[in-house]
């Protein structure tokens, strides 16, 4: 098949794959320009995942957009919602440092009451999806399916409240992605996923060193 041919038949899905990879970079650069075009990459998405019977994945792309709305808000208002350093009483910031600094989210570790919820939501999720998946639809891989979708949800809310540890379960569901994805023929979103998981430690690193320095 001629290189052209091929891309004409898949454009939607090298576009999406296009941005998706922009959406990481701009996540390991903690650039907020991440959220809308994390909105444009689920678009498409979602129309790449039901051509190819990827039904969980496809509604994941659903719920990415709506997360992506949450997490724009909550990186402008700032942590907890208040804007982080305007409460009464707390000392000033020097004045060379903008107002939009002091009111970004932080990164964060995770803490054990954390861990525990979101644990519990990603086996209620994977239990719910794995049933619909096997009895009520076509996909040929229910279980793997389930998985990426349940710790998708997770990793995705974990990166709105910058939480650090996100990037862990997005190197487990990149490298699954992946070969679920090769074995699919779907070659655009196999070799996205790939470059994901590369970009998955670097963001580790990136973030940590903010995670230090504050």
């Amino acid at each position: 098949m001629e290189i052209t041919t091929w891309i004409s038949n898949n454009y939607i899905e090298i576009f999406g794959a296009v941005t998706g990879i922009l959406y990481v970079f701009l996540e390991i650069r903690q650039n907020i320009w991440l959220w809308p075009v994390g909105i444009a990459t689920s678009a498409v998405y979602i129309w790449v995942f039901f051509t190819s019977k990827f039904y969980a994945d496809m509604n994941l792309q659903g719920y990415y957009l709506v997360i992506s709305i949450l997490g724009w808000y909550w990186w402008i208002r700032g942590k907890n919602g208040r804007g982080g350093e305007g409460e009464k009483g707390r000392e000033r910031k020097s004045e060379s440092e903008s107002e939009s600094e002091r009111r970004r989210l932080r990164v964060s570790r995770i803490n054990v009451k954390t861990t525990l919820i979101l644990s519990s939501v990603f086996i209620v999720l994977y239990a719910v999806m794995h049933f619909v998946l096997d009895r009520l639809t076509d996909s040929p891989v229910p279980g793997w399916d389930a998985f990426i979708t349940s710790l998708s949800i997770t990793a995705t809310w974990m990166l709105a409240r910058k939480i650090y540890e996100h990037w862990y379960l997005w190197i487990i569901v990149n490298t699954v992605s992946a070969i679920l994805f090769l074995s699919r023929g779907l070659y655009p979103t196999f070799i996205l996923y790939v470059v994901y998981g590369i970009m998955s430690f670097s963001g580790l690193r990136v973030w940590k060193k903010d995670l230090v320095s504050k």
